[in-house]
C-alpha cells in the first residue's frame, strides 16, 4: 500500500489545473452538504437518490418515488461526488490532485472533465455487471480516480513520484512501480475478495476506461510512455564556460545547456 505524496512533472500545455481543482472542491462540498454538518435522515436519503444502485438500473428493485432525485441513468455519475467519510475522500481527493493536473494537462480541460465522468460511469458499469441484484448504494470517486491513475501510468511512467510506502516510508520512486503495484492489486483483489465493502470492480471498470480513453482523447502531440526531460521551473538555465578545445561564440560563451532532473522520461 502506498499513499502519493508528490510528482516532479510540471504542466506543458495549460497554465492551471481548473478542472481537477473544482472537482475537489465540489467533492469537498458534497461531503460536507451530506455528511458532518447534514442530519442522518438528509445522509440517508442522498446516499439513495444520488448513489448508483445496480438493482434499480437492472430493474430488480424501484426505489420509493419520495427518495428519487435524479433519472437513475444519472446516478452513473452522481455517486462519485458522494463519499462515506472524511478518509475516503481524503484519499480519493489527495489521488486526484497528485496525478489529475498532468492528465488535465495532457487532455486539455474539457476533454479531461468528459474522461473524468466517462471513467466515472465505466466503474459504475462494472459494478453493477458484477452484482447486478445489489440495492446497496455504491458511493465514491474511486471509479474516476482510478481512471486517471491508469491514464497517468500510461502518460508518465518514468516521471518521479514521491509515496509514501506501507505509510510511513517517503521514497522517490518512477511512476510505474508503485503505478503498476496500485493497478495490479485492484485486479488481484477483485478475484480474491469480490464481495467485500469495497468496490474493486468499480476500480477495474475505471482503470479499463482510463487506459482506452487517454489513447483517444490526449493531445495530437502528447505521446503516450513520454520520453522529454522536464526541467523544473525554478531552474534558471546556465551557460557553461569555454574551453580550450571550443572555438568561442559571438560572446565567448556557448549556448545554454538545460540541467535538471530527468522527470519525464
Amino acid at each position: 500500500m502506498f499513499i502519493p505524496l508528490h510528482d516532479t512533472n510540471t504542466l506543458k500545455h495549460i497554465k492551471v489545473q481548473y478542472v481537477t481543482i473544482s472537482l475537489i472542491v465540489i467533492n469537498i462540498a458534497v461531503w460536507l452538504i451530506t455528511g458532518p454538518i447534514a442530519s442522518e435522515q438528509f445522509t440517508n436519503a442522498a446516499l439513495l437518490g444520488f448513489g448508483y444502485i445496480p438493482a434499480l438500473i437492472f430493474d430488480y428493485a424501484q426505489l420509493d418515488p419520495s427518495l428519487v432525485v435524479v433519472p437513475d441513468g444519472f446516478t452513473f455519475v452522481t455517486y462519485s461526488f458522494l463519499h462515506g467519510d472524511f478518509m475516503h475522500l481524503a484519499m480519493n481527493m489527495l489521488f486526484l490532485w497528485v496525478f489529475g493536473d498532468n492528465v488535465e494537462d495532457a487532455l486539455g480541460h474539457f476533454r479531461y472533465l468528459a474522461f473524468y465522468l466517462l471513467c466515472a460511469a465505466a466503474g459504475a458499469l462494472a459494478h453493477g455487471l458484477l452484482d447486478p441484484a445489489s440495492e446497496a448504494p455504491l458511493i465514491g470517486a474511486s471509479g474516476a480516480i482510478s481512471g486517471v491513475v491508469a491514464a497517468y501510468f500510461l502518460l508518465h511512467p518514468k516521471v518521479r513520484v514521491w509515496v509514501l510506502v506501507f505509510f510511513r516510508i517517503p521514497l522517490p520512486l518512477p511512476a510505474a512501480i508503485p503505478l503498476a503495484f496500485w493497478i495490479g492489486q485492484q485486479f488481484f483483489m477483485l478475484v480474491v475478495d469480490p464481495g467485500s465493502g469495497v468496490s474493486w470492480s468499480a476500480h477495474v471498470g475505471g482503470i479499463v476506461a482510463g487506459l482506452v480513453l487517454v489513447v483517444i482523447l490526449r493531445r495530437r502531440d502528447v505521446p503516450l510512455f513520454d520520453r522529454t526531460i522536464v526541467t523544473p521551473r525554478a531552474v534558471r538555465h546556465k551557460a557553461e564556460p569555454v574551453t580550450a578545445s571550443q572555438p568561442p561564440s559571438s560572446d565567448a560563451t556557448r549556448s545554454p545547456v538545460p540541467w535538471g532532473r530527468q522527470t519525464g522520461s
